[in-house]
């Protein structure tokens, strides 16, 4: 009986609970049922609110990976590389590692090390996304939507060959104002420093660099410089200097020909600029050293339009294999040499004159100073870091510049002119109004042969340099060596040596958008002012010439050099 008298007491306190635990739901679902018709007032608005947050997530993770969807994240196999001599790594630099490793806590970069999210990864490096289309005054442009965009784009699913495939105007279009904006912010900002992970006497050595150009005494004249050329030639002339003075490069001996190191393969045609940059910058006796512990620079000396011809699988639309082989490559560097991880690669660099470069070279090269003639600020060129690289289109090595020159102003009578394949969106366009139009000097033309090309370029004023597939055209340097004031239609090109040149003051930079006007827009210019641009364009040919025997103060190839030293310079704090 006692134990059936406590089952008896342990099941009434159990059925008190449960009596009161329901008179509390009742009275929680009475509350319900007198909020429910104010709750279905405003149900429509969470669940739309709701909708928005997870499409603006969405949206944002979509363009904050897309640039980095096209990297292998697999452990990439690096015993396909070998050193050109054919030894491995020694004994000393493993202890040398493990001593860095130890003291600095750092690791050596391999496929498994997440990439630092860096502000290069910025949209247009910080630059407006959206203004309102704006007129343009003279020779400017600013920043606006591009009035050929279709007004709902969609966008891409696979982003890996979107680059090359997309034929449509730019969302955003950045002025060269802009551009030189955005190129003095950089170079003024301590938050766009990458701090290397331990110090070195190199650094000590640029901060002094950037302190003295920055002083730099005035040039009233120079006999060499053309002044009117270039933005401060007190600070150009400065800096020039000391590149000559201080620059040291360590060349990387890794890697397999004919991708690395073999700068014969490539001294002709579009791409020559990585192959003419590479044999001087491998054979230079005034800025290599043997000794990378005093190099301020390391060159990776690699082509990007070999790795195309050598591993591009035709017809297979994916570029991976490409991506993978470069980062297997960093893999080996950052194993073999502790340089690397001291800076995150941002004291190396390499010249890529390839369309398809600035995808390849994501993710760990992101850090890199890019040399790269698909030079486009409204894709991933950062302007103060990276460097646009001149397209030349070379028909022979031993004559790398063709005959340069034509006639004087007064002997060229016809106002503009264009001819090539209709590649991309804007050529069409520029033919379609163009080429019919009654005006006998327009010269637009379809492809034509090789011989006219260089007549017409010699007797015209203006010469189109109309964007193909890509923002870049070997015609701008084609203009210029040949004295054809150059006529940018390329929204978002970025010029070379924009660091030092005033485009302007030699160059017209008419937007896309703009075509229909071409002719209007170059007639107003007055003969003075063409003359003057005419001068200029002849004075500014010393910096996009090439020299076989031995490179020359102040071209190309010297040019290039400063562009990468300059923006290495401006990145030290």
């Amino acid at each position: 009986m006692g134990k059936l008298d406590k089952t008896n007491n342990c099941f009434q306190e159990r059925s008190v609970v449960f009596n009161r635990n329901l008179s509390s739901f009742q009275v929680v679902m009475d509350q319900i049922r007198g909020l429910r018709f104010l709750g279905q007032a405003r149900t429509c608005r969470v669940v739309l609110l709701m909708v928005l947050v997870v499409a603006l997530v969405l949206g944002l993770q979509y363009f904050e990976l897309a640039p980095l969807s096209i990297v292998s994240h697999g452990n990439g196999n690096v015993s396909e590389f070998r050193e050109s001599n054919g030894t491995t790594k020694s004994a000393e630099n493993k202890t040398f590692l493990a001593s860095q490793q130890a003291s600095s806590g750092f690791k050596p970069y391999n496929s498994t090390t997440k990439v630092l999210k860096s502000i290069e990864h910025k949209f247009l490096n910080d630059s407006p996304k959206t203004e309102a289309s704006q007129r343009s005054r003279g020779n400017e442009t600013t920043s606006s939507v591009h009035s050929l965009q279709p007004k709902n784009p969609r966008i891409h699913k696979k982003h890996e060959e979107s680059q090359r495939n997309i034929k449509k105007p730019p969302l955003v279009v950045i002025s060269i104002t802009q551009m030189n904006n955005m190129l003095w912010k950089r170079h003024n900002d301590p938050k766009n420093s990458l701090k290397p992970r331990w110090g070195s006497k190199v650094d000590e050595e640029l901060k002094t660099a950037r302190d003295k150009i920055k002083n730099a005494a005035l040039v009233k004249k120079d006999d060499t410089l053309y002044a009117p050329l270039y933005h401060n030639l007190s600070i150009f002339k400065r800096s020039y200097e000391l590149m000559e003075q201080t620059l040291k490069v360590y060349v990387h001996a890794e890697g397999d020909r004919p991708i690395f190191h073999q700068p014969e393969a490539m001294m002709e045609g579009i791409y020559a600029s990585e192959g003419w940059f590479m044999k001087l910058m491998e054979s230079s006796h005034r800025f290599l050293t043997k000794d990378p512990t005093e190099a301020h620079l390391f060159y990776l000396p690699f082509s990007s339009r070999m790795l195309q011809l050598k591993l591009y699988v035709h017809d297979s639309h994916s570029r991976r294999n490409l991506v993978k082989y470069l980062r297997n490559y960093i893999d080996l560097i950052s194993s073999n040499h502790p340089f690397w991880n001291r800076t995150l690669g941002s004291d190396h660099f390499f010249t890529a004159c390839h369309d398809w470069a600035p995808a390849e070279t994501r993710g760990p090269y992101m850090n890199c100073i890019r040399s790269l003639c698909n030079a486009d600020v409204g894709v991933d060129f950062v302007v103060g870091k990276d460097v646009s690289l001149p397209e030349t289109k070379v028909s022979s090595a031993q004559n790398p510049n063709g005959k340069i020159g034509g006639n004087r102003p007064s002997k060229r009578t016809i106002l503009a002119f264009f001819a090539g394949n209709l590649h991309g969106y804007v050529r069409p366009i520029l033919l379609n109004h163009w080429s019919s139009r009654p005006e006998p000097d327009m010269k637009i033309f379809n492809r034509i042969d090789h011989k006219s090309y260089i007549r017409y370029m010699k007797r015209s004023r203006f010469c189109v340099c109309a964007k193909g597939y890509e923002v870049n055209s070997p015609r701008v340097v084609e203009s210029i060596l040949y004295g054809c004031v150059p006529v940018i239609i390329s929204d978002n090109f970025v010029p070379p040596f924009l660091e030092i040149l005033n485009w302007e003051s030699f160059a017209v930079f008419v937007p896309e958008k703009e075509i229909p006007n071409l002719r209007k827009i170059l007639v107003s210019i007055p003969v003075r002012r063409y003359v003057e641009m005419h001068k200029r364009v002849s004075k500014v040919q010393k910096h996009f010439m090439w020299h076989d025997d031995e490179p020359v103060r102040y071209d190309i190839f010297h040019m290039i050099l400063h562009s990468v030293w300059y923006n290495r310079v401006f990145q030290t704090f």
